[in-house]
């Protein structure tokens, strides 16, 4: 039988047979070799972001779906929209075949149950988008899941780590990330999750770009929910206002810890202009500050 590449094991020495430091030499290369896979498909990634992004702005869903490794990436990434980007976690859907485990323990049998899959489409509408993994392309939970939303009009990112997979032939956007053969044979929780974490924070962080949430390199739109939080935003509120700790907490206050709000009444406006301002530029802090003038002096550290 003709095994997909997720199956065979890598050529070479076997991992269990060599010294300790070629195996942990023969792991790292492995994962960064499984870690450059999405670089060979830049417009694939784009384009799911571009999906994400306008799912995001007319306030439709973005909908994880998988089962067991591929799952576990899936669910890293969705949790972390909140509070890197600010996005509601009303619009983010979260499906782990089996559910979200509380244990050590996940069952293998809960891949194969497409009732539960195919019941994901029945609360899914046009301009939601879903993210569907799968390393194999072939995990019936995935791949149900697939057609029951494009059945409902949504969206189907499908990633997956073979070619030509049926999870790849029913995606609107087909994510391949064609990796190595597995340092230990079918154990997909190695390269192929690792490039399925890499794609999903590279179309996840890109779709926090098109959305204006990135600038300069800093997230001026997290939630700061927590003193690390907190100072993390005023950091950036001062780095890029170019006032005082102080002058940034105190902006931060008056915006009640809206990041972008806060950088512009620090740089000088008032809180109605920049609100005004950020609303007319779909959030978009970079025209805001190039375009808005201070009603008042600003403060220098």
């Amino acid at each position: 039988m003709l095994l997909p590449k997720t199956e065979k094991r890598a050529n070479g020495e076997a991992f269990d047979a060599m010294s300790p430091a070629k195996a942990i030499d023969a792991f790292v290369n492995a994962q960064q070799a499984a870690a450059g896979a999405a670089s060979a498909i830049p417009k694939e990634i784009d384009a799911g972001a571009d999906a994400m992004a306008q799912a995001v702005r007319d306030g439709k869903s973005l909908i994880y779906v998988a089962a067991g490794s591929s799952g576990l990436m899936a669910l890293a990434d969705a949790c972390e929209l909140c509070g890197t980007f600010g996005i509601s976690g009303d619009i983010v859907q979260i499906h782990m075949a089996g559910g979200v485990p509380t244990t050590g323990y996940m069952p293998g049998n809960t891949e194969d149950e497409t009732d539960k899959a195919e019941s994901i489409g029945r609360t899914t509408s046009k301009g939601d988008v879903a993210l569907i993994l799968s390393a194999s392309g072939t995990t019936p939970y995935a791949v149900a899941a697939a057609r029951s939303i494009k059945a409902s009009g949504g969206t189907v990112i499908g990633i997956a780590n073979n070619p030509s997979t049926e999870l790849l032939n029913l995606a609107d956007i087909k994510v391949c990330l064609e990796t190595p053969p597995e340092i230990i044979a079918g154990s997909t929780r190695l390269g192929g999750a690792t490039a399925q974490k890499v794609a999903l924070n590279l179309m996840s962080s890109l779709m926090g770009v098109k959305l204006g949430h990135v600038y300069q390199g800093l997230m001026v739109n997290l939630v700061a929910d927590n003193a690390k939080l907190v100072q993390r935003a005023a950091a950036i509120v001062s780095q890029i206002a170019k006032v005082s700790g102080q002058d940034a907490r105190d902006a931060l206050e008056q915006t009640s810890g809206n990041t972008k709000a806060a950088i512009l009444v620090a740089a000088g406006a008032s809180l109605d202009a920049a609100q005004a301002a950020l609303r007319s530029n779909d959030g978009h802090l970079g025209p805001c500050i190039a375009t808005l003038k201070p009603t008042k002096p600003k403060k220098s550290n």
